[in-house]
């Protein structure tokens, strides 16, 4: 059977896979979201847009909540210390995340352009505000949190929630926001009606291509410009968990893992290829466009794992505290009978999505929202 250090490392992986399942099946429907005044001129176009996602992405959440149960029963360090440092910005995504349930329910209560536009703004402040903040935490683990341990584990916060919002984490941010806005768009591209998918297929390219830009400058900063963190001395990566048993150095190259493990570099040559096929097949190739929008969201969150391995939670406060796969995880036995539960689950989830996205295949047309919403 897997002994600690691979099991360690699986988990890291599937964290990883959970995190490329919620950024692609919920983001284009935050991506939609976000856009549903930019793409949808009139009231019947926003239906058109609303009824693409809305069948769906109560369903995309699962990959957000198997997210935050795995790393609750597979990283207990991380989940304690992350949850409870940013418990401001985890209460800032959690309203933006129960807005979107009630703006979805509300807005066609009442026949009241007014009322309506009020809700829209929520379902687009929503999405915005979940795609940004999320790259604005991507962005902070190459910064650094901080936070730190004291002999007996005891964790201290020494921060706030506007410090996190510092240039390079608020460029990270913004890279988030421009790759989900292009992922939201190549879906609207694929399911709306063809008047609005042109439309929306501009967008996609112009977002996809702001995209590229930020990606390649916040790669250089994060090269050139920040300091990179290393476990010194020898690297123990089966014993008990307890990230004060480590020295951390900072000074180096975030990209050092990648001159380690060369096969690294799929992920950013994933996430360009991804971005430079949705400029080329956006509304003309229909799926494909959308599937080159995931992959350049896999390969996105593929390259920043990768840059972090093997940190999970870097600390700025005291570099020894950072967590690490090494010395986060829950016990050998924990990880396994997890990983039990993860093969018959997941497959399982994959199934009935998949069924579900065929189930609903096909466009909807203006046609068809002017016939059942004959109160408009």
């Amino acid at each position: 059977m897997f002994d600690y250090e691979t099991l360690r490392v699986i988990w890291w992986a599937l964290i990883g896979v959970l995190l490329i399942g919620f950024a692609v099946m919920d983001g284009f429907d935050f991506g939609v979201a976000a856009l549903l005044r930019i793409l949808g001129r009139d009231e019947h176009e926003r239906v058109v847009l609303l009824e693409t996602i809305e069948p769906t992405w109560e369903g995309n959440q699962v990959w957000f909540i198997l997210g935050g149960g795995a790393v609750f029963a597979a990283w207990p360090l991380l989940y304690a210390a992350s949850f409870s440092g940013l418990y401001v910005a985890m209460f800032v995504l959690l309203v933006a995340f129960i807005i979107r349930p009630v703006g979805f329910n509300f807005r066609e209560k009442v026949d009241d352009p007014r009322w309506r536009a009020v809700w829209d703004t929520c379902l687009i402040a929503s999405g915005v505000i979940v795609m940004l903040v999320c790259g604005v935490a991507f962005g902070n683990l190459f910064l650094g949190l901080p936070f730190h341990y004291d002999g007996d584990l005891r964790m201290t916060w020494d921060g706030s929630f506007f410090q996190l919002f510092r240039p390079f984490a608020l460029l990270s941010g913004l890279v988030s926001l421009s790759m989900l806005l292009a992922h939201g768009a190549s879906w609207a591209a694929m399911k709306a009606d063809l008047l609005i998918a042109e439309r929306a297929a501009k967008v996609s390219r112009i977002a996809s291509a702001v995209y590229i830009v930020l990606f390649v400058l916040a790669g250089i900063w994060l090269a050139y410009g920040i300091p990179g963190y290393a476990v010194s001395g020898p690297v123990v990566t089966d014993a008990m968990s307890n990230p004060m048993n480590k020295q951390v150095a900072v000074g180096g190259s975030w990209f050092a893992s990648y001159l380690t493990h060369p096969y690294f570099w799929a992920g950013p040559v994933i996430a360009f290829v991804g971005a430079l096929g949705l400029q080329l097949f956006v509304g003309r190739r229909g799926f494909l466009g959308f599937f080159c929008s995931c992959l350049a969201v896999a390969g996105t969150i593929l390259s920043a794992g990768f840059a972090l391995f093997p940190f999970l939670m870097p600390s700025a406060a005291d570099p020894t505290s950072s967590l690490t796969i090494w010395d986060a995880s829950s016990s050998r036995g924990t990880l396994l009978i997890m990983l039990g539960v993860t093969v018959v689950f997941i497959p399982l989830i994959l199934l009935y999505t998949g069924w579900v996205y065929r189930v609903m295949r096909g466009r909807v047309t203006l046609e068809h929202v002017r016939k059942s919403h004959s109160l408009y």
